[in-house]
């Protein structure tokens, strides 16, 4: 039975998983102590991931990661069902910014977020190595949008 709770204390536990999204920690360490984190459980671990606040009306999904075993049994998608009704009442649209890779974007469109705007070089601006989805290496940082 899954089952999905908030984490307040020790988020730095769940790093390991937190790292196949975002794989600088210093990134990371940008948002987890002031963002929700959110931790699925079906058994054991199988998903976390990070919100926070950008505005009064806006929140933004800075990280979501399942174990490679356990990806493509819907446990992304029931952790994004899952916080989109926790913030439908604080905040009218929540965002997620991602590399330009053909996999996860449709992964987020099939959750019910279109694609909203972009920062030119933000990969190769902001982290110290290159980054690489498969074979692709990501520049910019594709934003996309979904109304609460």
């Amino acid at each position: 039975m899954i089952k999905i709770e908030k984490i307040v204390v020790n988020k730095k536990q769940f790093l390991d998983l937190l790292l196949l999204a975002d794989e600088q920690e210093n990134m990371i360490d940008k948002y987890l102590s002031s963002g929700d984190l959110f931790a699925l459980y079906d058994g054991d671990l199988k998903s976390v991931c990070v919100v926070m606040p950008v505005n009064s009306e806006t929140c933004e999904l800075k990280n979501i990661a399942t174990y490679e075993k356990y990806q493509g049994n819907g446990y992304g998608r029931a952790l994004i069902k899952f916080i989109s009704d926790f913030y439908k009442n604080d905040y009218k649209k929540m965002l997620v910014g991602t590399g330009e890779t053909p996999t996860i974007l449709s992964f987020y469109e099939n959750c019910g977020f279109e694609k909203s705007h972009r920062i030119k070089n933000f990969f190769t601006d902001n982290y110290d190595h290159p980054i690489f989805e498969g074979d692709l290496q990501l520049v910019d940082m594709v934003y996309l949008k979904k109304e609460l």
